[in-house]
């Protein structure tokens, strides 16, 4: 039993109050399973990746994996608006490459230059864009495209195509995929920067 199991029940007590204060800004009521991480992360080039962000860590959940497999001269930001989930990865991830940011998507480019960055090679998100805010979804969408490198890539995990819709706008290449082991099973996608 342990620190292992104190930290999985630590999670998921933290996850499920996230979702509870803030449902319609927490996509599921269950981190993303094993095979949803790594479909997703897939086709990322963990050579060239020298920063990569994620919209709406929750409670670290793809946070492990991508530090696992990026540079050691990499770097990983994660930008959420619950600050309780700020506060639970600032506690919980000693990694030097690692950075929580209290903030929204839609204020990327802002973050990643505030952190010595001109650009990321790419963007994860398990946002609900079904469910945000009027117009937040689309400023993201535009927000992310600006601030990728050329050969970058928008990975989009969700349960509805909502997403795909503003992707479209910006990204002319779009992969898709989908991911039944996972609860709700979900729609995956990748829009690259050409």
């Amino acid at each position: 039993m342990g620190k292992r199991l104190s930290r999985v029940l630590g999670q998921w007590a933290v996850f499920f109050r996230g979702f509870v204060e803030h449902p319609k800004m927490v996509g599921s009521i269950i981190p993303s399973s094993r095979f949803t991480i790594r479909k997703m992360l897939g086709p990322v080039k963990w050579n060239e990746c020298k920063l990569f962000v994620e919209y709406g860590p929750g409670v670290g959940t793809f946070c492990e994996p991508v530090l696992e497999n990026l540079r050691p001269d990499g770097a990983l930001i994660v930008i959420d608006t619950n600050p309780l989930y700020i506060d639970y990865l600032n506690r919980t991830i000693a990694d030097s490459r690692f950075k929580a940011v209290l903030g929204s998507a839609a204020d990327v480019e802002e973050i990643i230059r505030a952190n010595g960055h001109d650009n990321a090679d790419y963007i994860l998100s398990g946002l609900p864009f079904s469910t945000l805010p009027e117009g937040v979804g689309p400023a993201i969408a535009a927000a992310t495209h600006k601030v990728l490198r050329p050969g970058g890539a928008f990975l989009v995990y969700q349960f509805s195509a909502k997403a795909r819709d503003y992707m479209a706008k910006h990204f002319q290449r779009i992969d898709q995929g989908f991911e039944l082991w996972n609860i709700l099973p979900c729609q995956l996608f990748w829009g690259w920067k050409d």
